[in-house]
């Protein structure tokens, strides 16, 4: 069942406009995510959802309601975890909750979401005294204290060591699956892969693409890439005038071809000749990233 329906939206500040013509859906117990560059309009676009901000142009429903007209009521329905949060420093977790809950109708037992979210030794710790990782579950209790239908959680993993970057994926992912849906927004590929059921593909204020991230992923698929370090020094020529390949990059001493067809033996054929050794010679899936170039012409900015 779709529950958040975004048609034409465009929001401009001055004579800079921020997004697009975005139009989007999304379904009752999915994580949608909105992915982009730094820039590209993915916080103004969820502002909006949120009730945050004032469209120029299109409309928006959030579970039945204007998040202008409705913003009431779409609050005790909504959790959102903002791009930039902060808390007094000498609030203590508890605290903060305890303030939190009393702003909703029915809120959710703020003691049980310690546990779940890892925080139950930290019930009297400060605000100022969290680590990065403990301030991020934190926001998320904050977003999902007043048990809400929808929570919308922005760029929640910037900043966050890779193994707090992990733990907090399997905390959305439990999230989720405890009835929530999510709108997730990143600039994190890896985290869009890991985690979306769907991804809006946002650039410069608009939507390149619309898709299950696989889907994505395919539609890049038809170039291949073959990752190698050459053992003696080799003239990326060699390789660049080899009707297969796109492209010869160079990341540290290996060497990237990105093509189509029989590429692997095409490249291969050509160190043969050239007597240069390919050490750690592998191939290379297709990624979000590559989807992103293929759909939009430019490497991901971030």
């Amino acid at each position: 069942m779709t529950i958040i329906e975004v048609t034409n939206l465009r929001k401009s500040y001055g004579d800079t406009v921020a997004v697009d013509d975005v139009s989007f859906t999304v379904d009752e117990g999915e994580i949608f995510g909105i992915l982009g560059p730094n820039g590209a309009g993915k916080t103004t676009t969820v502002e909006c959802v949120e009730g945050l901000r004032s469209p120029d142009h299109g409309s928006i429903t959030v579970l039945g309601h204007d998040p202008i007209q409705d913003r009431r009521e779409l609050r005790q329905q909504v959790g959102v975890q903002l791009q930039e949060s902060k808390l007094q420093d000498k609030l203590t977790v508890a605290e903060a909750l305890d303030l939190y809950s009393s702003f909703y109708r029915h809120p959710a037992d703020w003691n049980h979401l310690l546990e779940v979210l890892g925080l139950a030794g930290k019930r009297n710790t400060q605000y100022r005294k969290l680590s990065g990782g403990q301030k991020q579950r934190l926001s998320i209790a904050l977003a999902l204290v007043g048990s809400p239908k929808v929570a919308v959680l922005d760029e929640l993993t910037t900043g966050l060591d890779p193994q707090a970057r992990r733990d907090t994926w399997d905390l959305i992912e439990q999230v989720r699956d405890s009835g929530v849906t999510i709108i997730l927004v990143t600039h994190f590929m890896d985290e869009a892969e890991r985690l979306c059921d769907r991804l809006a593909l946002i650039d410069a204020g608009r939507i390149a693409a619309l898709d299950t991230p696989g889907g994505l992923v395919s539609r890049a698929a038809q170039e291949q890439r073959v990752r190698f370090h050459p053992a003696t020094p080799l003239d990326d020529e060699l390789l660049a005038e080899i009707p297969e390949v796109i492209r010869v990059q160079r990341s540290g001493q290996h060497v990237i071809v990105t093509g189509t067809g029989n590429l692997l033996h095409a490249v291969t054929s050509v160190l043969a000749r050239n007597q240069i050794v390919a050490e750690d010679l592998r191939i290379e899936q297709a990624t979000l990233d590559d989807a992103f170039i293929a759909l939009t012409g430019r490497t991901f900015d971030h």
